[in-house]
């Protein structure tokens, strides 16, 4: 017998308040209140970050305060995005056992490949690309990523149905590496809409939000039922809005981090996206590492893996630093998205090497 979800759309909602109904629909999926979930969200004009991206580096502030742009981090690990109501929001909250597979990196490929299958029915030739991107002849429509929180996971993804280039590029700072990765000129081209594909023949979002429908119930296995939206989610939601991610303090709290109390800064680019360590050393001969921050677009579940990790490298000397990561990962439950202790080393000892005298 097939798994049974739950469809809700909460519509165009503010982004940190869009935000905030994800850790509520988690918590009462862990509790049994709620059933595995599909979600379809929209955004007004919003610059999303990822939960451990550097706020200023990725996001131009000056021009998204200039044009009302709002400012959100989110849970999910990845990159940063803009967002505006021409875009399309899915996710999937599910219990582990729902579908019966087992790895994140798996998870994501299964999940990529029914919601490009689903856009195919519209009549675009989308695949997936790991890690967990979907593309139209190397061009990305559909950008995706997600965590474990216990059995539970959260699955969540957009569609570019429609948007403005332009805006998107000012709001947010694209490295141009990462644009000549992919041999495009600029940062417009590695993007492409289903309105820029189809034209005329663009469906409605309705259309658009039933061949994903079908794409999941095919490929996952999977019955979709239309369901409501209840009054504890709504309730929960208010409270973790008004409690963390809507107060600037949790969408600031990594900014800039290199500018305080000369920190040193190493950087490693891998298959899991680029890992950002910035390190602080002490001790007569700066051979122990005081305390470290690890920021980057790279997933890693549950994310507070990276806050655990931060903690245990406090105090380690610059020579136990390898062995210490690997033990923390050997040790601990956790699933990472193309990433490996191995990165996480390599940004460290990247931002270790710039010390005076190295």
């Amino acid at each position: 017998m097939s798994p049974e979800f739950r469809i809700i759309d909460t519509g165009v909602r503010e982004g940190r308040s869009n935000i905030a109904f994800d850790p509520a629909l988690i918590e009462l999926r862990q509790q049994e209140q709620v059933p595995d979930t599909i979600r379809f969200m929209r955004f007004p004009p919003t610059a999303l970050i990822g939960r451990h991206q550097d706020l200023s580096r990725e996001i131009n502030l000056e021009f998204c305060a200039e044009q009302g742009i709002g400012i959100v981090r989110r849970l999910t690990g990845g990159g940063a995005i803009y967002l505006d109501e021409g875009q399309l929001g899915w996710e999937l909250v599910f219990h582990r056992s729902s579908l019966g597979i087992a790895s994140l990196p798996d998870i994501a490929a299964a999940i990529c490949n029914a919601a490009a299958a689903g856009l195919r029915e519209l009549g675009v030739p989308a695949k997936f690309r790991p890690r967990n991107d979907i593309e139209v002849d190397g061009r990305k429509i559909s950008g995706t990523g997600g965590f474990f929180d216990g059995d539970i996971l959260i699955y969540q993804g957009t569609v570019l149905v429609d948007m403005n280039p332009v805006q998107m590029v000012r709001a947010l700072n694209i490295p141009a590496a990462k644009v000549a990765k992919h041999d495009l000129d600029t940062a417009e081209q590695r993007v492409v809409t289903l309105k820029e594909l189809l034209g005329d023949d663009l469906p409605d979002l309705e259309t658009i939000q039933a061949a994903l429908i079908r794409g999941f119930e095919t490929h996952l296995g999977l019955t979709a039922v239309a369901g409501e939206i209840t009054d504890a989610e709504e309730a929960l939601a208010s409270q973790y809005f008004d409690e963390e991610i809507g107060s600037d303090d949790f969408v600031a709290e990594i900014d800039n981090p290199g500018r305080k109390d000369k920190l040193l800064e190493g950087s490693f680019t891998g298959v899991g996206g680029t890992i950002s360590s910035f390190v602080k050393l002490e001790g007569p001969t700066l051979g122990i590492l005081q305390r470290v921050l690890i920021t980057g677009d790279f997933f890693v579940t549950p994310p507070r893996v990276v806050f655990d990790l931060e903690a245990a490298l406090a105090g380690t000397r610059l020579d136990d630093v390898e062995s210490t990561v690997e033990r923390f990962f050997a040790e601990t439950e956790t699933e990472m998205l193309s990433v490996t202790a191995d990165d996480f080393i390599a940004s460290i000892d990247d931002a270790i090497a710039k010390r005076e005298g190295r």
